[in-house]
């Protein structure tokens, strides 16, 4: 009689990027049945051989109970109506909702634990410690004269700043994070705080967002960040996926920062005029 000694689950949903990305870098995408093309956006090829369904704002059960799992990971941001499906669908559901770096590495080690690779999972936290320390001493080393204030936003309407785990990526690259984190703010008080730069990164825009109509619809003419042409579009997944992924908006910050930088973020887009 053969006993089975891995109990951990063998058929994932995917409901969030992030989840993917998480188990694409512990190298458990053998276990991944289905996703939403949102990551097949943020993780080329993911979706290949694997059946699509709806995200954690809008999940359907009828698709999760189509692709038979053992475990269902859903993330931020949820709508009732979605989590309702979800367990409708009877699947065992792991529900994440970071708000910083440290709920991050959590959430890894929190999937690698379930999945019986624990180790991997250290692995992968100590990975992005390493990278962000790594960029920050280098930009310590470039002794900027002075703290550039970067006020970052995930959506344009309402105006909404970006996560937590960004303003800490504005802080690891000598930045200081204007506004309050993952609240809704106006146009008036961004002018009035007058930020050295301003960085757009809005959730299912890509790298779309109009850099040079939000500033005139805005009235920023006479911000610092515009006069200076410090007005950037970050790839939406840089800043709003919380994983692994977002070391690449880590370097994209660097490098805004210090043009000099060695780093390397592809697709960060400055306004023309």
């Amino acid at each position: 009689m053969k006993i089975m000694n891995d109990y951990g689950p063998q058929r994932i949903v995917s409901l969030q990027p992030s989840a993917t990305v998480v188990l694409a870098e512990l190298g458990a995408l053998d276990r991944l049945v289905a996703c939403t093309k949102y990551c097949e956006e943020v993780w080329p090829g993911v979706a290949n051989g694997r059946a699509l369904v709806a995200d954690s704002w809008t999940a359907k059960a009828e698709e999760i109970v189509a692709a038979r799992p053992d475990l269902v990971i859903a993330s931020v941001p949820y709508q009732i109506e979605a989590l309702t499906q979800i367990l409708k669908s009877g699947a065992r559901f792991l529900g994440l909702a970071p708000k910083s770096l440290a709920d991050i590495y959590m959430d890894i080690a929190t999937i690698a634990g379930i999945l019986g690779m624990a180790e991997r999972g250290q692995q992968v936290i100590e990975s992005m410690q390493s990278e962000i320390e790594s960029v920050s001493q280098e930009v310590r080393a470039r002794k900027p004269s002075d703290r550039p204030r970067i006020f970052c936003e995930e959506w344009g309407k309402p105006l909404i700043c970006s996560q937590r785990w960004v303003a800490e990526l504005v802080e690891a690259v000598g930045g200081e994070f204007v506004g309050i984190p993952g609240s809704q703010t106006t146009a008036k008080e961004v002018l009035q705080a007058n930020p050295d730069i301003v960085v757009a990164a809005w959730c299912g825009a890509g790298d779309r967002v109009p850099l040079e109509k939000i500033v005139e619809r805005r009235g920023w003419e006479s911000m610092r960040a515009v006069q200076d042409r410090n007005i950037y579009c970050v790839p939406d997944p840089y800043f709003n996926t919380p994983a692994p992924t977002l070391l690449i908006g880590l370097k994209a910050l660097a490098k805004i920062i210090n043009p000099g930088m060695s780093v390397e973020a592809p697709g960060v887009r400055r306004i023309a005029s």
